[in-house]
Parts: structure tokens; C-alpha cells; sequence
């Protein structure tokens, strides 16, 4: 509704996994490096850990679809809230088992490990991607050891991925599962952004869309979308969608801090406990390019820029993308250092 105003083609801010929105940190590339492995290699059980909305399906969907894991033929179970035999009868239907191998456990670990190592003589990797791992019951995370038994002399058979929130990781250091977490071969972990990302996040989205990020929201703005979302690049998607609504409805352009903070009081969103967003005062104008000079403003409202913009250029002594546009990253990993303030 929005899109004609901003000068968009698209929504930059839907909250589907669309992999053509990716944007990913040097952790992300990291956390996809980890996956394509562990998938590739067959390894046991790859650890995927990270708060919800940091983009752990995004991340598995980047996996997947990448070049390594081409001849990798994953099941994905998404609902961890699942009896041992709802558990059997998913994957049997999951892997096209026979119908005995609904009703019985035997029969199931008998027929998927023919069935894998078929495809594995073929050279199809058969893999098991299980998420929500923290809420899995521990009669099941007990299910998935066994499965990740599944091997030969030589090789595993059946990698399995394992992503969850943090208390996955307490779980898996409770006694009952140390056996569990003795197959663990990969660990990675996908942590909240930093600034710097979430501003290069919120720009690429943009520009993705067709936008330019400079007319669209303040750096005050996106200082208060950090702190509001934590970090969370969800959270992050949500505010700026619906901030742009408000924008839309009020007719500005770009988007300032106060909408900002009607939209977080909309959500109920208390910010950053780093930091109080509601009592900030002292803000590094980018017109200082950097030389320490700060303006107080009590008033809340955003400082005057010319033009209100997001300062995303390279600092000093970087080098500069060959595409020129603010925001753009080189590649899949964001090798650039970005300041919203001026040079640093």
C-alpha cells in the first residue's frame, strides 16, 4: 500500500524466508559454511543455535539450496510437540516408508536405513533437520540419538541438524542427554545484530526492493529500531514495516523517531535494557563528520541532517564496493564498516 510513496517495487519487509532478501553477517556466513558441512560431509548432529527471529530457517534454507548440498535430500520437521508415535508415523511418511513402518519402531529404523543407504549408494545424502529443538521432548531428543546411529564401518548415513533457542544448549548439558551431546560434531550459533548490521540489514532490504534506505528512515530512527528490536532481525522487519505504514498514513518521508516510538508502544516494546530509548538526549551529528561534537535535544525529536539520511559509507582508510549505493554489501559477507554517525 505503501510501495508507489516510498519509490518501492516490492515490500521490503515481509516476514517470509525469501532468499532473495538475504542478507547475511560474517556469523550467518559462518553459521551456512557450518551447515553445508555437516550436511555435505554427513556429519552426526550439527548444532544450530540462535534466539527466535535471528534467521535460523533462512540460514538452513541458504544451506540447502547452495551448490555443496546439491545432492542433499533433506526432511525438515518443523512441530516438536509430537508423541513417539506421531514422531514414527511423520518420518515414515516423510521418507516414503511402507505403511508397516508407521505402526512400529523396528520396522521404521529397518526400512529408513535401507531406504538411506540406497540413496547414499546412489549419491543422494539423505538428511534429518529438526526445529525447535528446546522444546523437544526428552523421549524424543532419545529418539533422535538413535537415528544419528544410523551408519556404516565408514560413514553416517543420516546427518541430522538439530536448531533451537539458547536453553537448547542447557538442555543438551543435562546428564539424561550428555550422550546426545557427545554427537554433536558442529556448533554454530547466530547471535543478534550489532548497529552497524542492523542498519546495513535495513538498507539492503531496501535497496533489494528497489529503494533508497537515505529517504526512507532517519539514523535516529534506526538507532531506536535497534534498541526497540534487540537486534533481532524479525523484530527489526516488523518495526520497519510498520513504521513505513505510519509514515505512509502521515505523509512522511523519510520516517523519524517518533514513529518510531509510536509503533513501539503500539508492540508494547520496551527497547534494548542496554540503553534507555526514551530518555536519549545527546546525538553525533554526521554534518561533524566525526570530530567528537554532540547536540543536545531534549525535545525527542530527530536531529536536523542535510539530507536526513542514513550514513552508511565506508570509514576511512576502507575500501569502497563498486556499486556506490549506501548500504550495498560486497558479496555475501558485509566486509565494510559502517558508521549511521559520519567517519569514524
Amino acid at each position: 500500500m505503501y510501495l508507489r510513496f516510498y519509490g518501492l517495487r516490492e515490500e521490503p519487509f515481509e516476514l517470509t524466508p525469501n532468499p532473495k532478501f538475504l542478507f547475511t553477517t560474517v556469523q550467518h556466513a559462518e553459521a551456512i559454511a557450518n551447515l553445508q558441512y555437516g550436511l555435505s560431509a554427513a556429519k552426526a548432529v550439527t548444532l544450530l543455535i540462535g534466539e527466535a527471529g535471528t534467521g535460523k530457517t533462512t540460514v538452513l534454507r541458504a544451506a540447502l539450496e547452495s551448490e555443496p548440498c546439491r545432492h542433499v535430500k533433506a526432511v525438515h520437521l518443523t512441530n516438536p510437540q509430537l508423541s513417539r508415535q506421531e514422531f514414527i508415523e511423520t518420518l515414515a511418511r516423510s521418507f516414503a516408508l511402507s505403511p508397516g513402518a508407521h505402526s512400529s519402531k523396528a520396522s521404521l529404523l529397518a526400512e529408513l536405513e535401507t531406504v538411506v543407504h540406497e540413496r547414499r549408494r546412489r549419491g543422494q545424502i539423505s538428511a534429518l533437520i529438526v526445529d525447535e529443538g528446546q522444546r523437544l521432548s526428552e523421549e524424543l531428543l532419545e529418539e533422535i540419538r538413535l537415528l544419528a546411529n544410523i551408519e556404516t564401518d565408514t560413514e553416517k548415513l543420516l546427518p541430522l541438524v538439530l536448531a533451537g533457542q539458547p536453553e537448547l544448549s542447557d538442555r543438551l548439558n543435562e546428564t539424561g542427554l550428555r550422550q546426545l551431546k557427545q554427537r554433536v560434531a558442529l556448533r554454530c550459533e547466530i547471535k543478534p545484530f550489532e548497529l552497524a548490521d542492523t542498519a546495513a540489514y535495513i538498507a539492503s532490504r531496501i535497496r533489494t526492493a528497489g529503494g533508497d534506505a537515505r529517504r526512507l528512515f532517519t539514523r535516529e530512527a534506526v538507532t531506536l529500531i535497534q534498541e526497540y528490536s534487540r537486534g533481532i532481525p524479525r523484530s527489526i522487519s516488523v518495526i520497519c514495516d510498520n513504521a513505513l505504514i505510519s509514515g505512509f498514513a502521515v505523509g512522511r518521508q523519510p520516517v523519524g523517531r517518533d514513529i518510531v516510538d509510536e509503533v513501539a508502544h503500539d508492540f508494547d516494546l520496551q527497547g534494548d535494557s542496554r540503553g534507555n530509548v526514551e530518555t536519549r538526549a545527546r546525538v553525533t551529528m554526521s554534518t561533524d563528520h566525526g570530530n567528537g561534537s554532540t547536540h543536545d535535544r531534549s525535545d525527542g525529536a530527530d536531529p536536523v541532517l542535510t539530507p536526513p539520511s542514513i550514513d552508511l559509507r565506508p570509514a576511512e582508510g576502507e575500501n569502497r564496493a563498486e556499486d556506490s549505493t549506501p548500504g550495498v554489501l560486497d558479496g555475501t559477507v558485509r566486509r565494510q564498516r559502517f558508521s549511521l554517525f559520519g567517519r569514524s
